[in-house]
């Protein structure tokens, strides 16, 4: 059975933990890992791996603490190199090649961002759950099947982020990044409309942004288009 934690959710550090009961692992390393240790009480030790999606600090900051503390990083070849990092420690992997680590079946996919070489994963279990994560993207060419886990960025409101720009609380210029760079609560309605949610058990929204983000609205639209549990950490 899988079970998820968050550990940071947003532009300040961003780190998950997951296990399916017998290997547990970090998506991302955006915060302290002093504060991973005491969200764990210090039981870090059987943390299989870190997956990283991506260079930018508030995903990748902690790598170096992590594998100090014997932790493999994951990431892609293109990640690895803008975070200048080496050692025994660092796993490279690519886009659409699968890898297994511990009971967890890996496969990273592209995403879309402004980043060296982004990805998402999908991760499958022993009992065949499906843990889906997307962050930091605005767009995912993919579908999915038998999803029963979904961890997806919802970041902004494209109605909240035009409202905040015409009274002149956010600068015009910061649309087009977002909008080139991180998923809206409108393409994550999209992205479930357009793929299996037969099996799905839960929805996780990350990422949401201080300013352009409404949590309860975002969390009421989501419930009534899918009919699932939604978590906003």
């Amino acid at each position: 059975m899988i079970s998820i934690r968050s550990f940071g959710s947003s532009s300040a550090g961003n780190c998950y933990y997951v296990t399916d009961g017998h290997t547990p692992l970090l998506l991302e390393a955006g915060i302290k890992f002093k504060d991973i240790q005491r969200d764990l009480n210090f039981q870090t030790s059987s943390i299989a791996g870190c997956l990283i999606s991506h260079e930018h600090s508030d995903h990748a900051k902690a790598y170096k603490d992590i594998m100090k503390a014997g932790i493999d990083i994951y990431a892609t070849q293109g990640t690895i190199e803008a975070i200048k990092a080496t050692g025994h420690r660092i796993k490279p992997v690519q886009a659409m090649m699968q890898f297994t680590l511990g009971t967890w079946d890996v496969l990273p996919f592209g995403v879309e961002h402004d980043a060296a070489d982004p990805v998402g994963y999908l991760l499958q279990n022993r009992q065949k759950e499906r843990l889906l994560f997307i962050t930091d993207s605005f767009f995912c060419r993919y579908k999915f099947t038998g999803i029963s886990h979904l961890m997806i960025e919802a970041n902004y409101s494209l109605e909240i982020l035009n409202e905040n720009i015409r009274n002149g609380s956010i600068p015009p210029v910061m649309k087009k990044r977002l909008m080139r760079s991180h998923f809206s609560l409108e393409n994550v309605k999209d992205f479930l409309k357009a793929n299996d949610l037969s099996k799905l058990q839960e929805i996780w929204l990350l990422h949401l942004s201080d300013s352009n983000s409404n949590a309860e609205l975002f969390k009421r639209e989501v419930q009534e288009l899918t009919g699932k549990l939604v978590v906003i950490p």
